[in-house]
C-alpha cells in the first residue's frame, strides 16, 4: 500500500494488514473509493489480515487503503474500475450469506476482466455474469470463461465432453450438475465411475471385498458428491441406489437410463472400454465424461479412448467439448504454475 494515499482522512484508523504486492503503476494514477454500510460484511468481503484485499491487489496491480468499512484503491484507471467491480460483486455475494474465499476472489476477477473484454466501458450494454450450477446445499458460480462454456455446454447438449489439466474444475462442476438434476426432479438416478485401479483394473490384488477394493479410486466423487449435498442425502442415496458409484469394469452390457451419467479419469479408458461406455446411454439420460489427457497412463502404444472419442465425436449433434487450459486452474495460484511449467518441458524439444 502507498503510505501517502489516504482518500479517507476523517475516516477511522486502518486495521492492520500485510501490504499486497502491487505492481508500480503509472506517474497518474486512479483513485476510487468504496463504502461499505455493513461492517460485519466489510470484514467478512475483506477476508481474514484482509487477505482478500492482498489478492486482488497482486492481482489487479492495485493498492488498497482499509479504513474501517472503507476501501481507498489507487492505481491504473482500468484496473481500479476492475477492482471496484470485483469488490462490489463479492460484497453482494456476503449480503446473501454465501462466503467468500480466495477462490471467489480469484472466479471475479476472471470474471470482470472477461466482461471487461466484451464491455470496455460502463453503461454500453448487459454484463451477464458467468453461468452457474445451483444445489441445496450450494451454488457454484463459474471462476473462468471455460468453466462457463462448460456450464452452457452442459445445459444444452446430452452428452458432453470436457478435457484439461487437474484443477480446473470438470469433475466438481459435473458432479454438481448432476446433483441439481436430481434436486430438479430431470432424472432419476446419479451414476459416477471411474477407471479403477488406473486403466488396468486390476482389482482381484486388493484386500477387502468389492466395495473396500474400489473406494480409494471413487474416493474423489464421493468427496465433490459431500460437497454439493447434505451428507444424510448422499447416504441414503447410496443406500437407495439413487446414486450409484462403481469402476467403468461394471458398465458393460447396462443400459441407463433417465440418469446422469458421469466418467471421471477418461484418460485412462481403452478405445474399446470408452466406446462400450458411449453406448451404455439410455432413453432421457445425460452423459459427462471429463479427463486429462496429459496424464494417461495405458500403457505404452495403446491409444487413449478419451482423446479418440473427442476427435470422432466433436462435431456430432447432441455432443459437446469443453477444453481447459492451465490459465484455468482454480485450486491455488501454484497449481497453475506447476501446470504451466509441465506443459513447457513436454513442449521442449530437449525433453
Amino acid at each position: 500500500m502507498s503510505k501517502g494515499f489516504d482518500p479517507l482522512k476523517n475516516a477511522p484508523a486502518a486495521s492492520p494488514r500485510k501490504p499486497g504486492f502491487a505492481r508500480e503503476a503509472p506517474s497518474s494514477p486512479a483513485e476510487v473509493t468504496l463504502a461499505f454500510e455493513d461492517n460485519r460484511h466489510a470484514s467478512s468481503l475483506f477476508g481474514s489480515h484482509d487477505q482478500n484485499l492482498a489478492f486482488l491487489e497482486r492481482r489487479l496491480g492495485v493498492e488498497a487503503t482499509v479504513r474501517g468499512n472503507h476501501v481507498g484503491l489507487r492505481g491504473p484507471a482500468e484496473a481500479c474500475r476492475q477492482a471496484k467491480k470485483v469488490l462490489e460483486n463479492l460484497y453482494d455475494r456476503v449480503r446473501r450469506g454465501e462466503p467468500v474465499a480466495l477462490g471467489d476472489v480469484d472466479g471475479a476477477i476472471r470474471m470482470t476482466t472477461s466482461q471487461g473484454q466484451l464491455f470496455p466501458a460502463d453503461g454500453e450494454g448487459p454484463r451477464p455474469g458467468f453461468a452457474q450450477v445451483s444445489t441445496r446445499k450450494k451454488t457454484i458460480v463459474a471462476r473462468t470463461a471455460a468453466q462457463d462454456a462448460y456450464i452452457r455446454a452442459l445445459a444444452k447438449h446430452e452428452l458432453v465432453f470436457a478435457t484439461g489439466p487437474a484443477g480446473t474444475g470438470k469433475t466438481y462442476i459435473a458432479v454438481a450438475w448432476a446433483a441439481a438434476l436430481i434436486e430438479r426432479g430431470e432424472a432419476d438416478r446419479i451414476i459416477l465411475s471411474r477407471p479403477a485401479v488406473e486403466a488396468g483394473e486390476r482389482l482381484g490384488f486388493l484386500p477387502g471385498d468389492m466395495k473396500e477394493k474400489v473406494d480409494p479410486y471413487l474416493r474423489p466423487l464421493y468427496d465433490s458428491l459431500y460437497d454439493v449435498m447434505p451428507a444424510e442425502k448422499v447416504e441414503r442415496g447410496i443406500a437407495s441406489g439413487m446414486i450409484e458409484i462403481a469402476p467403468l469394469a461394471f458398465m458393460r452390457g447396462r443400459t441407463l437410463a433417465n440418469a446422469v451419467v458421469l466418467l471421471d479419469e477418461a484418460q485412462n479408458t481403452s478405445s474399446m472400454q470408452m466406446k462400450m461406455f458411449l453406448t451404455r446411454l439410455g432413453e432421457n439420460s445425460r452423459m459427462i465424461i471429463t479427463g486429462d489427457p496429459t496424464q494417461i497412463d495405458l500403457p505404452p502404444g495403446q491409444v487413449s479412448g478419451l482423446g479418440e472419442a473427442v476427435a470422432l465425436l466433436e462435431n456430432v449433434e447432441g455432443i459437446g467439448v469443453t477444453r481447459f487450459s492451465s490459465a484455468d486452474v482454480v485450486r491455488h495460484e501454484l497449481v497453475a504454475r506447476i501446470v504451466r511449467a509441465y506443459e513447457g518441458a513436454h513442449d521442449s524439444p530437449e525433453v
